[in-house]
């Protein structure tokens, strides 16, 4: 069985929650994603998107160095064990359409798994390929 803890990006780029969006928007930026873990400390509280800033900052002509990463993030975020499956976490991703999922252990980050990340494991191609047509449908 494969799990998370195999496949998971353990070098996670996050924010705090009272950095200003733009330092969001640079991460985003720097290793081209579309989403951020907000933590305190090595708790996620939260996680901020490319379309929180731009519907919540951008389309409110609101000084995005002044808007704090709490002001914009979604709170309630799903996560995963590092011991979950990688077919669990295809099937949660579609489920939720969400494309990146922090790995949380006794509270703690330890990683994050992508879409991408399940791809990389042969035989999840179709249900990464499936989980991401899910959630592509949910976008449009």
């Amino acid at each position: 069985m494969t799990t998370l803890r195999d496949i998971m990006t353990k070098d996670v780029k996050v924010c705090s929650p009272h950095e200003p969006v733009t330092a969001a928007a640079k991460i985003m930026r720097d290793i081209n994603c579309g989403s951020v873990p907000v933590c305190e400390g090595k708790k996620v509280v939260g996680m901020i998107t490319d379309r929180d800033i731009v519907i919540n900052c951008v389309a409110e002509e609101k000084d995005c160095k002044s808007v704090h990463c709490h002001d914009s993030m979604t709170r309630d975020v799903i996560t995963c064990a590092p011991d979950t499956d990688v077919h669990e976490c295809a099937r949660i991703m579609s489920e939720h359409q969400i494309r990146r999922i922090p790995v949380v252990e006794n509270g703690e980050m330890l990683g994050i798994c992508a879409i991408g990340d399940l791809a990389t494991v042969n035989i999840h191609v179709n249900e990464a390929g499936e989980a991401l047509s899910h959630i592509s449908e949910q976008l449009h």
